[in-house]
Order: structure tokens, then sequence, then C-alpha cells
């Protein structure tokens, strides 16, 4: 406990910030990938099969591509073709890619609950398909998926240490760990702190997702 102590005294602003980044890279990706991924989503449900064929290879490249292949293949390879990103919007897109894929998979999922009679009857009542996808579709497949959809969060905030792979400007909590390792003997405490704060995110998104599904589970 003496030595957690004294690196929380030596870093303890420097691990609020680390935790920062990480929440941060976190909300963005997040927030990027179930857009894109809803968007996915709603397009696969047209009828087209060119699109499609498509969409669905993107979801499958993506859901099972590594990140970390995915990462090294938009900063080292995408130069090549003259095309470049900055390190910190490369983390996010990957996760964001990532994220997209997953969520446009697990929406599928929830669509599939959805009774086809309810579409059925959207559809004798004069409703249009864009309209029945929003106001009958969607609604009741996001409540079905927020288990699935909290899982992918904690899924994503851990990928987060992705960033320690490249020149990050800044220093997310992975990183943060390796360089007190490579600076000093305090490699073990500071795994310790930065696991602490892992778990503790990861719980905290666990408690939100609980609580949100008991909402959602009222309504249905």
């Amino acid at each position: 406990m003496g030595s957690v102590s004294r690196l929380l005294a030596d870093y303890g602003p420097a691990f609020g910030q680390a935790l920062l980044l990480t929440w941060k890279l976190t909300a963005v990706s997040f927030v990027a990938g179930f857009a894109l991924g809803l968007a996915v989503t709603v397009l696969r449900l047209f009828p087209l099969r060119p699109l499609r064929f498509v969409l669905t290879g993107y979801v499958e490249i993506f859901r099972n591509i590594p990140s970390a292949a995915l990462l090294i293949f938009i900063v080292f390879a995408l130069p090549d073709l003259q095309v470049l990103i900055d390190y910190e919007p490369s983390v996010i897109l990957t996760l964001t890619l990532v994220c997209s894929a997953f969520t446009a998979d697990y929406l599928r999922a929830g669509i599939n609950t959805v009774d086809g009679g309810q579409v059925e009857a959207a559809l004798s009542l004069g409703m249009r398909p864009m309209r029945i996808i929003s106001a009958v579709i969607l609604p009741q497949a996001l409540r079905a998926v927020v288990q699935p959809m909290t899982s992918l969060l904690i899924a994503l905030m851990l990928s987060t240490s992705l960033a320690s792979q490249v020149p990050f400007p800044g220093r997310e909590l992975t990183a943060l760990v390796a360089k007190i390792a490579n600076d000093s003997a305090a490699g073990m405490p500071a795994f310790a702190v930065a696991a602490a704060l892992y778990v503790a995110t990861g719980l905290l998104i666990a408690w939100a997702g609980a609580t949100l599904e008991k909402k959602v589970r009222i309504l249905r």
C-alpha cells in the first residue's frame, strides 16, 4: 500500500488526465460507432441486394478484424495511399469502425425479435416504410439490445489501450503505465492503479446498463 500511496502522490494528476482521456476516447468512439452502426442497420433493411451485400461485407470485415491490425493499417498503410490521418483520429476511427460493425450486428438481432405482424399492421394503416422503421421497429430493437450494447461499451473502453501502440498526443491509462514502468521501478503499483480504474469504469458502465435495461423492460 505504501508504494501505491507514493505512486499516487507522484503521478496522481497524471492518472486523472489519463483516465479522462480514456473516457473521452470511449465516449467519442461509441457515439460515432453507434450512429454509423444504426445507419448501416437501417440501410440493410432496404430491399436492395447489392446494397445489402456491401453492408453485410462491411459488418463481417470490421467485426472480425483485430483492432490492433486495423489501427496498424490506418496508421502505417494508408499513408502509402496518400491518405494521412493523425494519431488521435486514427485511434478513434479504428474504434468507431469496430463499434459500428458490432452495433449493426446487435441491432439486426434486436430487429429479429420484433413480431412481423406489427409491421403488417403498420402497413395496413398506410404508414410509410421509413416511418415503420423509426416508430415501430427500431424502438423495440433498441430496447432488446441494451445488455449487448453495454458489454460493447465496456469492451470499447478497454480497447482504448490501443492508443498506447502509437505516438499518441497524451497518454491514456495503458500508455501511462508503460511510461511509469520505463522511468521507475513502480511498474507493478502503476499497473494495479490502472487496473482498478479500468475495473471501476467497467462496473460503472455495467450498473448504468442494468439500470437502463430495467427501465426499458417496464416500457415493453
